[in-house]
């Protein structure tokens, strides 16, 4: 008989409600007794694989969905995934024009985990960017960083001479905006819940804007509590009757739509412009309730006495197919109609002169800009404020797709300041269907700098998706013309953070490289190549352990021929996709994640990303799938997925593995799978399809029943569209038929439960609204009732995402230690 102890590790869980997740003091050592009072001590048979334990052991001295023959895996695999969770990242950056011609000043926003509070920690380093010669640049960085405890979030003013920071109400305490000038605190000041409630700063709605003479910020926030019915023991009190013979309660009044997920309990988001000088905060009037309101930016200020606007994003809450009051969920949808609109500074005197001398008046209701496009957003002015230029996802809401390519549009803005109703809407970049190889797939952006030009004043620099990376763009909104400046030899993901001047300050990584900061100059004033610098950064650097493991693996992009590919499809939906294959050191010996992305109109890019770099030094190869659908390839490509889903994404996936293995990079009888949401959808899927491909799976948040789903998400018609194509929108109902339920259920893996074999983890999160936690469950205790082995952790406050610290890193680990214990 052989003696083992087994080392306890940090009680690890995700099932208990109030729970602490982690213990007051977070382990930072593997040795096995500083865990525990005392270890476990088992005895393995050698005539047997069962267990006996030596002494009598209490089972809460076990933590909870922890075996103990892994204790030892969690402790070490706990270690190493924290040095991995150290890594910044750099979410912004500014710079500021100094006295000087060859020096800068620059400003970067950064976080970092925080375990132990359960948040990410926000600090801001600064740096003097000095240029001695055209071709070099010396970044001169601050000591130490700033910690910004309590911001939500910070806005410098377009001159860099002042400084927004926003602290956010909490519970019912105000808002509090703070105005800070080069070394103090010039303005404080507090806003009451009876104003308004938080500002929006999730990057959607988010809208916080700065009037060129830096005296007014315009922000969206949410809209005041509206006043609900008053009952008492008299029944109901009418308003102004007297509450001095009894006591009264408000009561709840109608339930109102709201915006998904991310968005429960949040308020509808509105807009307000605060006068600096006074402290006085005005709501925008004239704006329908109806509309949501979001991404606002002032119009170009003029000395010739012209109305000046704020110009914003409107959604309607009549987004609904059939134009009824409904709030399908936002987050990630690009596919909710939506308009540019102007209205008048509410600041600003009501009759105001226009260039030919006449007294215009002041309307307080909006002028929608955009009637004619069914999606406008992220507007941006030219610096001379002759163009209104804007992205539109109208591919997305003409097809129903989530997301799909988008277009760059653009509107001259009118010098005497009288818009009409339907601007002349011009074409920048239209829409990519079918890229020729190398070349232009489309725009697929996520959002602008808010100053993204040139000194030309027509050229904007700007990231955008290429296939399986992400690269950065010129594009000239005068020419149209669209070029790549970023290293075309380069497969790196890069990411602009700030112009410095006619040079671009960048990030830049890949899944084996943490982030690290670039600057990009123009070799000369006639050539449109770019040359690109590494710049030394104190704040990016990895651990020597992190630098070792990562060094050992390699990385390419795979260009997969598409299999079989039926006669109905596009051009475009024939044309190979990609797979990006990370390499350990001993190769194919090795197991192999299959890496699936979620959607499905999304894509896995070359960049950096913590979670699979972790699993990577674990000794993995990834093989990470875009299959047919995914962004960055081109409408054609993308558009053949829907009505497909379930079958054509499948296929891609198995497609992609079996190339990978007739290359001999791959051990076939050692691959695992692992995906969230559609990326959930295709693991369970694959795992019913093909049951004896795969050794072990793990599933974030997935899609397990397209039929159940259908009435508990906040994006229903999700499910009409991927199961039955681009015309499902138009089939899209909250009541589904029976024969619709049957066909969602037919392309569910649910359908192919009674093949599954393969031990599968699953990670939800309980406060799920786009997938609510009753799709894993059934499947999970389904696959129970079979006899597969499974392991279910739901995380109680997360939503879809799983992106608290302590549910990102508990949910990474157990998938490490999953996969360790089904791959010996």
């Amino acid at each position: 008989m052989a003696s083992v102890v087994f080392a306890a590790a940090p009680r690890l869980h995700g099932l208990r409600l109030g729970e602490r997740l982690f213990p007051p003091k977070f382990p930072t050592t593997s040795a096995p007794t500083r865990f525990f009072p005392k270890s476990i001590v088992c005895q393995i048979s050698s005539s047997s694989s069962a267990m006996q334990v030596s002494e009598v052991v209490s089972e809460k001295e076990i933590p909870l969905g922890m075996e103990p023959t892994m204790l030892d895996e969690y402790a070490s695999q706990a270690k190493l995934l924290q040095e991995f969770t150290k890594i910044p990242s750099v979410d912004k950056a500014w710079i500021f024009k100094s006295d000087s011609a060859n020096t800068s000043r620059a400003m970067f926003s950064m976080s970092q985990a925080n375990l132990l509070a359960n948040k990410r920690r926000k600090f801001v380093l600064s740096s003097h960017i000095s240029k001695p010669s055209k071709r070099t640049v010396d970044f001169q960085w601050s000591p130490f960083p700033t910690e910004m405890t309590g911001v939500s979030t910070i806005v410098p003013s377009p001159s860099g001479s002042k400084l927004l920071v926003v602290r956010n109400a909490e519970n019912d305490s105000p808002t509090k905006l703070e105005i800070w000038g080069l070394s103090q605190l010039e303005k404080e000041i507090h806003i009451p819940q009876s104003v308004h409630g938080t500002l929006y700063i999730d990057g959607w709605f988010e809208g916080i804007s700065w009037n060129h003479e830096e005296n007014l910020i315009a922000y969206v926030a949410e809209e005041p509590p509206l006043p609900r019915p008053v009952f008492n023991d008299l029944g109901y009190k009418k308003e102004g009757s007297s509450e001095k013979d009894c006591d009264s309660w408000k009561g709840q009044g109608d339930w109102e739509e709201e915006w998904g997920e991310t968005y429960s309990k949040k308020r509808n988001p509105s807009l307000f412009v605060v006068n600096i000088a006074s402290g006085e905060v005005r709501a925008v009037e004239g704006i329908s309730r109806t509309l949501s309101v979001g991404q606002v930016i002032w119009s170009p200020s003029s000395s010739n006495g012209c109305l000046n606007y704020l110009v914003f994003v409107g959604w309607s809450s009549e987004n609904n197919l059939q134009k009824t009051p409904r709030k399908l969920g936002i987050k990630y949808c690009y596919n909710r109609p939506c308009a540019l609109y102007a209205i008048c500074n509410p600041y600003q005197e009501r009759h105001v002169d226009t260039l030919d001398g006449n007294i215009v008046e002041n309307s307080a209701s909006p002028i929608k800009l955009t009637d004619d496009l069914s999606s406008a957003f992220f507007p941006r002015f030219s610096p001379d404020g002759k163009y209104l230029v804007f992205l539109s996802a109208k591919s997305a809401v003409d097809s129903g797709v989530h997301s799909a390519t988008n277009s760059l549009h653009k509107i001259e803005w009118p010098a005497d300041g009288l818009l009409q109703q339907c601007a002349n809407i011009a074409d920048v970049v239209p829409v990519v269907m079918c890229p020729e190889d190398s070349c232009f797939p489309g725009l697929y952006c996520s959002g602008f700098l808010s100053d993204p030009w040139l000194s030309d004043g027509s050229t904007m620099i700007l990231s955008s998706y290429w296939r399986s990376m992400q690269v950065i763009l010129s594009v000239n909104v005068l020419s149209c013309k669209v070029s790549r400046i970023s290293p075309q030899d380069s497969s790196y993901s890069w990411n602009v953070l700030a112009l410095d001047g006619d040079n671009v300050v960048a990030v830049s990584s890949s899944p084996i490289d943490p982030p690290k900061i670039n600057y990009g100059y123009h070799v000369s004033e006639q050539s449109s190549t770019w040359t690109w610098v590494d710049v030394s950064t104190p704040f990016l650097m990895s651990s020597n352990k992190v630098g070792s493991l990562l060094s050992e693996h390699k990385f390419s992009i795979l260009k997969i021929p598409v299999s079989n590919p039926s006669n109905d499809l596009s051009n475009g939906g024939k044309l190979p996709f990609e797979a990006i294959f990370i390499s350990s050191k001993d190769g194919a010996s090795n197991l192999t994640v299959t890496i699936l992305h979620g959607g499905p109109h999304s894509v896995s890019l070359t960049s950096y990303s913590k979670s699979l770099a972790f699993l990577s030094s674990l000794g993995y190869n990834l093989l990470i799938v875009n299959y047919r659908g995914s962004l960055g390839f081109g409408e054609e490509a993308l558009q053949s997925l829907p009505g497909k889903a379930g079958s054509q994404d499948v296929q891609d996936v198995l497609t992609a593995l079996d190339y990978v293995i007739d290359k001999g990079l791959v051990d076939a009888s050692k691959v695992a799978v692992l995906g969230g949401s559609h990326g959930g959808f295709l693991t369970t899927h694959l795992i019913g399809q093909a049951p004896d491909r795969f050794v072990v799976a793990a599933a974030r948040n997935p899609v397990c029943n397209i039929s159940l789903m259908v009435g508990t998400t906040d994006i229903p018609d999700w499910c009409y569209v991927e199961a039955c194509g681009t015309e499902g929108k138009n089939y899209f109902t909250e009541s589904p038929s029976a024969e619709y339920l049957t066909l969602f259920y037919e392309m569910s893996p649910i359908s192919h439960i009674s093949k599954v074999k393969t031990p599968i983890l699953f990670l939800m999160g309980a406060q799920d609204l786009r997938v609510p936690v009753s799709n894993g469950l059934q499947y999970a205790r389904t696959l129970r009732e079979r006899g597969v082995e499974v392991k279910v952790i739901v995380f109680p406050e997360d939503v879809h995402g799983i992106e608290r610290p302590q549910s990102d890193f508990e949910s990474f680990l157990n998938i490490g230690v999953w996969f360790k214990k089904h791959c010996k």
